[in-house]
């Protein structure tokens, strides 16, 4: 006897919709483990309100949130993958009853969403959410609460990219400089690159205190240090067309890098090797473009 006799119609396509999207949740997490990929991992909305510096949520209401934005979950973020399909057996009853109730067209209640940047997180209906993206409806009914951020969050940040997030996050509380110096955004895709920026600026107050003969802050330092050396490396980048040739890289990269060479270069030539010689010499030798590369190596055999 057919397994499916007595059953409706709606059981039937919500039991096979869960087989399916199951399925897809499987190929998926095989396919991150094998390419070693973050991104299919649904994210903690704590870990994230904490990495970001986020504050308290404030209610804004009824909205219709697209489902693509939905990242994460308070506390169901081991149950379903990035694209909310479910990775657990044990979801499968709840699941298949809202897929029914889909199915026939029965309204279900909102769900409740926390907003940390541009991505949303699910307090409660993550298996609405997860019924109606396997549906293909691109919309859902949400009571939404919103916490603002200290640094942008994007709906594709991933596990790896969190880290990243909590430096910078650490930078601006230690530094202040998104208060002081609003107009003034720094952004590095270097590993560890915020907690060198730090030294930077612990070192310019070592120096200021030593100057002045009295003690400065770190938030008092952070200022100088961005009038003082941050923006004028910066703006030689900038009018050296530079970051054409790092493409993937930003103009806080390429002041560490700077930095970093020109002293080398000091330590090779002398106190007179200023910030023009050294943002020429990095792009010569370190250009990502292989014709450029190519051809400043055929000039310097030339000079010879």
């Amino acid at each position: 006897m057919s397994m499916r006799y007595g059953r409706k119609p709606q059981e039937i396509r919500a039991t096979e919709a869960f087989t399916r999207a199951r399925w897809k949740a499987t190929l998926r997490q095989i396919w991150s483990q094998l390419h070693g990929h973050t991104k299919n991992r649904l994210l903690a909305y704590e870990e994230v309100k904490k990495k970001a510096g986020a504050g308290a949520p404030t209610y804004k209401g009824m909205q219709s949130v697209p489902l693509d934005k939905i990242v994460g979950s308070v506390n169901r973020y081991e149950d379903f993958d990035r694209a909310f399909l479910p990775t657990q057996d044990h979801t499968s009853s709840r699941w298949r009853r809202i897929g029914v109730a889909y199915y026939e067209n029965i309204i279900l209640p909102p769900v409740t969403l926390y907003k940390v940047g541009d991505a949303y997180f699910v307090v409660d209906g993550n298996h609405r959410v997860s019924v109606a993206r396997e549906l293909g409806r691109e919309f859902i009914d949400a009571e939404v609460m919103e916490s603002q951020p200290r640094v942008p969050v994007a709906t594709d940040i991933d596990a790896e990219e969190l880290v990243e997030l909590g430096e910078r996050v650490h930078f601006l509380e230690v530094t202040r400089l998104d208060e002081i110096r609003p107009d003034v955004e720094i952004t590095l895709t270097i590993e560890d690159g915020y907690n060198i920026l730090l030294g930077h600026i612990e070192y310019h107050r070592y120096l200021q205190s030593k100057e002045w003969n009295r003690e400065f802050d770190t938030v008092e330092a952070a200022a100088q240090w961005i009038d003082q050396v941050y923006l004028p490396v910066v703006s030689v980048i900038r009018e050296s067309g530079m970051l054409e040739d790092f493409p993937g890289h930003t103009e806080g990269d390429l002041y560490l890098w700077v930095i970093e060479h020109q002293y080398y270069l000091r330590e090779q030539f002398g106190e007179g090797v200023n910030t023009l010689d050294a943002v020429t010499s990095y792009a010569n030798h370190f250009t990502r473009r292989f014709l450029k590369r190519l051809w400043n190596k055929i000039r310097k055999s030339g000079e010879k």
